[in-house]
């Protein structure tokens, strides 16, 4: 355990060193040291899964329990700058000392269970809502979901967005293995909602055999009379009328009522999600697509706008990452690429990535040796009129906000 007095910083680097591998899943090791600390729980739990979206359906839902009185804990990851952002309750980021309490705490329970930096920081943030005394924990799946570490609570109600090719070395091929995996939250008796109107034969089956009760787009509820989030892009509208039928089923329904919903849902603004900015006439565009579905939705957005300059590109992107599927998407909608190595050691070289998407889509595109080359390259490219798109990473998408002055540390 760390000396009284280390910062979180220094925790966060001490948990990196604490496990061979970055990813290992099983769910033996954290219900060991849940076991131990012996956490109370909530009469609520929601586990919010899926390929693309689950942040946004997690902001969603807890604004909307906060509306009417409930006190909600959001755990969500990656962050965007600050650990802290992983870890929310009623709204407010956890503070360095309560995350460090947390870890405390977990660090006397494990007695050397070998734990992932994913898997401590999901146990720290049962805790930190634990000891908060809330009435519902949304929990977003990391990975998956059979082995998750999020899936050692038992929920009272599930949501899976949609499903769609990501961490493909980990979780399958093709779409009907990672739906397995991604189906492996669901519980007896339990209502799951999934949120897109394709739905793999997986959940279903998977559905039926254990009696979860799944709820479907389309047959259970539609997109009629959702108001548009906050959020930019039709596809939000999906994601919230899942939330809303998510909490009408998880009895919740005082949140899910037309009059909430009507007030709350157009006030949700996410960092890193389609969001905008102007500068000296052009317009900057920052969203987190990772993948070649999310992509294809950021290529309809830019599609739909009415911007008539042209686009310049900077994308980031991690190993285990799609490349040329996220280019293809975004292919016909890009006039210039820029690659640069995104701010993590997972990340894609810039001359390994610049060639990939060259030869994805037949342009040449610009390697940078830094993010600031990569910024000065941008605007250099972008005169009044035309668009800046940043892409490809929330390890990218982060360190730009930062850069460009759009990020303060959000106090809790």
């Amino acid at each position: 355990m760390l000396p009284a007095g280390a910062s979180l910083s220094d925790w966060l680097a001490w948990l990196e060193t604490l496990h061979p591998d970055e990813i290992e899943l099983g769910l033996d090791r954290v219900h060991a040291v849940l076991d131990r600390l012996k956490l109370a729980r909530p009469v609520h739990v929601l586990l919010v899964g899926g390929t693309n979206g689950k942040g946004s359906s997690v902001a969603m839902a807890g604004a909307l329990l906060q509306a009417v009185g409930f006190r909600v804990g959001c755990y969500t990851s990656p962050h965007v700058i600050a650990y802290n952002e992983r870890i929310r309750v009623d709204g407010a980021t956890a503070t360095d000392e309560a995350i460090i309490e947390a870890f405390r705490a977990i660090e006397s329970a494990r007695d050397g269970i070998p734990l992932t930096y994913f898997e401590y920081g999901t146990l720290a943030a049962l805790a930190v809502f634990a000891a908060a005394d809330l009435d519902v924990w949304i929990l977003e799946v990391g990975m998956g979901g059979r082995l998750d570490a999020t899936n050692a609570i038992d929920p009272t109600g599930v949501l899976i967005t949609n499903v769609a090719l990501d961490h493909c070395e980990w979780l399958g091929e093709d779409v009907e293995t990672i739906a397995a995996e991604k189906a492996g939250i669901m519980r007896p008796g339990v209502p799951v909602v999934f949120g897109d109107p394709a739905v793999p034969a997986t959940i279903v089956r998977h559905a039926e055999a254990i009696g979860a009760r799944l709820l479907l787009h389309g047959r259970d509820f539609t997109t009629d009379e959702v108001p548009q989030p906050g959020l930019t892009g039709e596809f939000q509208k999906g994601n919230a009328a899942a939330v809303i039928e998510l909490l009408g089923a998880a009895g919740l329904e005082e949140a899910a009522k037309p009059e909430i919903v009507a007030s709350v849902l157009p006030t949700i603004r996410l960092m890193g999600r389609c969001q905008r900015v102007a500068e000296a006439g052009v317009e900057w565009l920052l969203d987190v697509a990772h993948n070649p579905d999310a992509a294809a939705v950021l290529a309809d957005i830019l599609s739909a706008d009415d911007a008539t300059g042209k686009t310049v590109a900077v994308i980031g992107a991690l190993a285990d990452k799609d490349v040329e599927g996220i280019a293809a998407a975004l292919d016909g909608r890009v006039d210039l690429w820029i690659a640069v190595t995104a701010a993590s050691h997972r990340a894609i070289a810039a001359g390994e990535l610049s060639r990939r998407i060259a030869n994805a889509t037949g342009r040449p595109c610009l390697v940078a040796d830094s993010l600031d080359d990569a910024l000065r390259n941008a605007r250099d490219a972008a005169s009044p009129g035309d668009r800046i798109l940043v892409t490809g990473s929330f390890y990218l998408v982060g360190p730009v906000l930062d850069a460009l002055g759009l990020y303060s540390r959000p106090q809790p």
